[in-house]
C-alpha cells in the first residue's frame, strides 16, 4: 500500500490523503453499532463507533484480511457536534482496533441512518495483497 501525499501539502490528521493498492478488493457494507443479532449495544456514539469497527474488522477477517488491508472508509454521522465534542475517545477506541493505520476517509454529516437509533454508520474497502 502506497500512501499518496502531494510534496508541499499539510500532512492530514488521522487519514491518507490518497492510498494507491493491488491485490483482491473487498467491499465492506456500513456498519452500524450493533451486534450479530442486530441488537444495538447502547446510544453512546462512541460505544456504536467501536461496534461498527469491530463489524467491519470481522467482516474483513472473513476474506483473510486485516486492519491494515483496509484503503478507504466513509464515516456517516448524525452529529457533527457530538462526533468532534467526542474526536478523543473515537480516535481511542479507533487506534486500539485499527492501530496506526489511517487510510482514505470521508466523514459526512447526515440528517438521519436507516435505522432510527444508529449515531454512526462506516463502509470500507479494502485490497488484500
Amino acid at each position: 500500500m502506497q500512501i499518496l501525499q502531494p510534496p508541499g501539502w499539510a500532512r492530514p490528521r488521522g487519514y491518507a490523503n490518497g492510498v494507491a493498492v493491488s491485490g483482491q478488493l473487498v467491499f465492506i457494507a456500513g456498519q452500524i453499532g450493533w451486534d450479530e443479532q442486530g441488537e444495538f449495544v447502547g446510544d453512546d456514539l462512541v460505544a456504536q463507533t467501536r461496534r461498527a469497527l469491530e463489524n467491519i474488522l470481522t467482516i474483513l477477517a472473513e476474506a483473510g484480511g486485516k486492519p491494515e488491508h483496509i484503503a478507504r472508509m466513509t464515516w456517516y454521522v448524525v452529529d457533527k457536534g457530538d462526533y468532534l465534542a467526542r474526536a478523543a475517545e473515537i480516535g481511542a477506541v479507533y487506534r486500539e482496533l485499527m492501530g496506526k493505520h489511517f487510510p482514505a476517509m470521508t466523514a459526512v454529516e447526515v440528517s438521519a441512518l436507516i435505522e432510527d437509533r444508529a449515531k454512526i454508520e462506516i463502509e470500507a474497502t479494502a485490497v488484500i495483497p
